[in-house]
């Protein structure tokens, strides 16, 4: 990630120098292509708008690390083959859980505040403008919250799947289809309304820095997925069998 940004800062410094070329050029791209990029009717050369773009692949990246995370640190047990050693100590399995859980929380902590750290040094050093570290807060809380949807929806997919291969290839479906769906309701505003089925559209940057806030039906929606995969998390792992 710090790589990433670092990359993405040094071609800003070429899109902030063109200037109105590149404004022009951009304004020659097709909706449809600007909107799967993320560009939308975002001013990239602007630091606020170049961000917002760049930020779209960081909700891909910290989706993958947080689905992915989830659905293995349930079912490694069964990968490693340790099940027989981890679940005959004399440690319920809801504390298994909950400990593992929370490694997983720690794990993405530390992926969004690299995210936010090596953002906010690097727009230092590459932009001499105002500072928009409001901005780039909001759009890292937006991305923890994405992060804790596709984490617990990825232990909960390895709670009710007996196969971890299989839980890891389920779990790589959803974050693609979550994210072409995205992509689909960017290009045809007729299905809109499939907004709530895909975390990828509940906090988009272009809203979150023209209003400078959430939309409370999707933050109700974001902490409702959160509970309820938390609770088929622990209830499945609970009852289901550790093939070693």
């Amino acid at each position: 990630m710090i790589f990433l940004i670092y990359m993405g800062m040094l071609k800003y410094t070429g899109f902030a120098g063109a200037g109105e070329s590149v404004t022009d050029l951009f304004d020659q791209i097709p909706a449809g292509v600007k909107s799967i990029l993320g560009i939308g009717e975002l001013d990239v050369t602007t630091i606020a708008g170049y961000y917002a773009v760049f930020y779209l692949y960081f909700m891909l990246l910290a989706g993958a690390h947080a689905i992915m995370l989830g659905a293995i640190i349930i079912s490694k047990e069964e990968r490693d083959k340790t099940g027989d050693f981890l679940f005959s100590r004399p440690v319920s399995r809801s504390r298994i859980i909950t400990s593992k859980l929370i490694a997983a929380l720690l794990n993405i902590i530390v992926f969004n505040l690299t995210t936010l750290f090596a953002s906010l040094v690097f727009i230092n050093i590459y932009h001499k403008g105002p500072a928009i570290t409001d901005i780039i807060i909001q759009l890292m809380v937006s991305l923890f919250i994405l992060q804790l949807i596709f984490m617990v929806v990825g232990t909960g997919i390895a709670s009710v799947t007996k196969n971890i291969k299989r839980a890891t290839s389920i779990s790589a479906g959803i974050l693609l289809t979550t994210f072409l769906i995205s992509a689909a309701i960017d290009l045809y505003d007729k299905i809109a309304f499939l907004k709530f089925i895909t975390p990828f559209q509940y906090f988009p940057a272009g809203e979150t820095i023209t209003t400078g806030g959430y939309s409370p039906s999707y933050l109700i929606i974001s902490f409702l997925l959160i509970i309820t995969f938390v609770i088929i998390t622990y209830r499945f792992t609970e009852k289901r069998d550790i093939y070693i």
